[in-house]
């Protein structure tokens, strides 16, 4: 699987589609479960990969030479749901997975829910520190 550089792709759809068939399978089910639980995120590229912002950006994802990775973007989430990523590549703000051993949508709608959570917060506290 090749990593095209960063910030090349365009478009969600494009950044996808650089990748082989069953890499592009997951990309796109990871893609679908972060919109269902975050239908008002906006969806664009950052960083050079998808990502949705929400108060501030939520999270990212993107494909890898040899796994695929989700981004919750904070170390306090992924610590704090450490038993649940066990089978899991995951340290820092980052959760590696294989096409063959995705996260499971459950596990990202909360992740993506808990992220939002966050944000609406931080928003909460510098509007009342204005």
């Amino acid at each position: 699987m090749k990593k095209r550089s960063m910030g090349s792709a365009k478009t969600v759809d494009e950044y996808i589609r650089q990748y082989p068939p069953e890499v592009r399978r997951a990309l796109q089910d990871l893609r679908r479960t972060i919109k269902a639980a975050a239908p008002d995120a906006e969806e664009r590229i950052g960083y050079g990969m998808p990502g949705y912002k929400y108060y501030g950006w939520l999270v990212f994802f993107g494909g890898f030479k040899d796994h695929c990775s989700f981004f919750p973007a904070s170390t306090a989430i992924v610590d704090s749901l450490k038993r649940e990523l066990k089978a899991f590549d995951a340290k820092g703000g980052t959760i590696h997975f294989t096409p063959e051993h995705p996260l499971p949508a459950t596990l990202v709608k909360r992740i993506v829910r808990l992220r939002m959570k966050e944000n609406e917060l931080r928003k909460k506290r510098k509007r009342s520190s204005a």
